[in-house]
Order: C-alpha cells, then sequence, then structure tokens
C-alpha cells in the first residue's frame, strides 16, 4: 500500500474536516505573504479537493449570503 493510500484511507469519512482545513490554511499563508502566493495556494487547494472528491467548502463570499 503507497503511502497515498494510507492517507486516504485515514482521511475517509473525514473529508468536510480536511477541506475546512485545508481552505483555513490556505488562508493563513495568504494573510501571511499578503497574497503574494494567491494564485499557486488556491491551485493547491483545489488539487487537495480534488484528491478528496466531492464538493469543496463554501468560499468565504457564499458562507454569508447577503440579507435583505
Amino acid at each position: 500500500m503507497s503511502m497515498l493510500d494510507k492517507i486516504k484511507s485515514m482521511l475517509s469519512g473525514h473529508e468536510d474536516t480536511v477541506r475546512s482545513g485545508v481552505d483555513k490554511a490556505g488562508d493563513a499563508v495568504n494573510d501571511k505573504t499578503q497574497g503574494k502566493y494567491g494564485d499557486p495556494v488556491d491551485s493547491a487547494e483545489q488539487k487537495i479537493n480534488d484528491q478528496l472528491g466531492g464538493q469543496a467548502p463554501p468560499t468565504s463570499d457564499d458562507s454569508h449570503p447577503p440579507q435583505n
């Protein structure tokens, strides 16, 4: 069993938690670097979410819909 297979089996059933952590980590990197590496960070987040399958968590813009 490859290392990637082991990691996937450990994360099985916890995809939403992992996506949330990846999103928070990406935000932290963007905050620390003042967005200098925003595109590569977003790309890495997307690749991780693609490996997890399913849907990505809502972005910060979508998490608080406008109120009337």
